[in-house]
């Protein structure tokens, strides 16, 4: 393991905003703050997750946005996930907070008091295999999971540079499913001019940009 993987993860330890628990432990027993993170936040403003948000560029800026919201952002990557709280820690934006798990836990975490009714997944594994179907962050399977703590308004909104996904997504998880759909995107950068879905770009993103490939975008409810 490199040195600055070991320094970010001996700083991660340091913030009060990261949570990082043992993830064995929540196989038996729920965290400690499921049900309270209006407490942590120290107000009762609605919340939005960044699920699998890498170095939380989209957890940052919307927190910037929008401060009247809280964020929480959410990724196994430790080393990846420091760059967001090493911002929020240096800029003192007081409603972010980050939890390194994996999604699949995401039901250890919260529940309907916690006031969840948005949440955006940026760029995750498309996990393309028919045997991993699961594993998509956008699988019905998931989606069953976010419903057992979102709010019935709860909004999702898919930004990825995979079509299959996208097509997944929409065809069948939105339309299967009944879900509403308000928003659709082939190509992002074509279709906006401002807002965060083209003036916040992930690190992976710049390069797939590079490479000419299109950004696509879902916003639809978690809901039937």
């Amino acid at each position: 393991m490199g040195k600055n993987k070991l320094k970010r993860f001996a700083e991660n330890a340091t913030f009060d905003h990261v949570f990082q628990p043992v993830q064995k432990e929540l196989v038996e027993v729920d965290h400690e703050m499921k049900g309270k993170w209006h407490s942590f936040f120290k107000n009762d403003h609605p919340i939005t997750l960044e699920l699998g948000c890498g170095g939380g560029e989209y957890t940052v800026d919307l927190a910037k946005r929008y401060p009247e919201r809280n964020y929480i952002g959410i990724d196994i990557k430790g080393a990846r996930l420091w760059k967001g709280a090493r911002i929020a820690y240096d800029e003192k934006l007081t409603n972010i907070a980050f939890i390194r798990t994996r999604i699949h836990n995401i039901t250890s975490f919260f529940n309907q008091e916690d006031g969840i009714d948005e949440l955006w997944i940026t760029f995750p594994d498309p996990q393309p295999r028919e045997g991993k179907s699961k594993k998509r962050l956008t699988s019905l399977a998931l989606l069953e999971k976010y419903r057992e703590f979102a709010h019935k308004n709860c909004i999702v909104h898919l930004k990825t540079d995979s079509r299959f996904l996208f097509d997944y997504t929409l065809h069948e998880v939105i339309k299967a499913e009944g879900l509403k759909l308000h928003t659709m995107s082939e190509d992002v950068y074509q279709d906006y001019n401002s807002g965060p879905l083209v003036e916040v770009q992930t690190f992976y993103e710049k390069i797939w940009l590079k490479d000419g490939l299109k950004i696509h975008y879902l916003q639809f409810t978690l809901f039937p």
